[in-house]
């Protein structure tokens, strides 16, 4: 029914930029608040930036300062651009989102995950 799709990740030097994005596509209704998470091997996932369907936005405290999120509620869409990058926020980064669908309850979707690797 919904899918989250997302794009941009790569490798950047410590100290570069890199900005991943997501969309969200299917039988949507709204979308409510919309996530980035992050997950080393063998580590939990960290939930790393929100922002709600109003703009409200919160940050971990390790990224606090160098990343951004964004949204355009009318494509869906959620952005997270990451600055001043070091090789501790090298990571699988997942959007996550709340979605009222068709003919359906509020569900938690997640995209199939974008790898960013900050090494020199």
């Amino acid at each position: 029914q919904v899918m989250l799709v997302e794009s941009g990740g790569g490798l950047v030097q410590p100290g570069g930029s890199l900005r991943v994005s997501c969309a969200a596509s299917g039988t949507i209704i709204r979308v409510f608040a919309m996530r980035w998470y992050r997950q080393t091997p063998g580590s939990q996932r960290e939930l790393v930036a929100t922002v709600s369907s109003i703009g409200t936005t919160t940050y971990a405290d390790s990224v606090k300062g160098r990343f951004t999120i964004s949204r355009d509620n009318a494509k869906n869409t959620v952005d997270l651009q990451m600055n001043d990058l070091r090789p501790e926020d090298t990571a699988v980064y997942y959007c996550n989102a709340d979605v009222a669908v068709v003919h359906g309850a509020i569900k938690d979707y997640w995209g199939q995950g974008t790898q960013v690797t900050v090494s020199s």
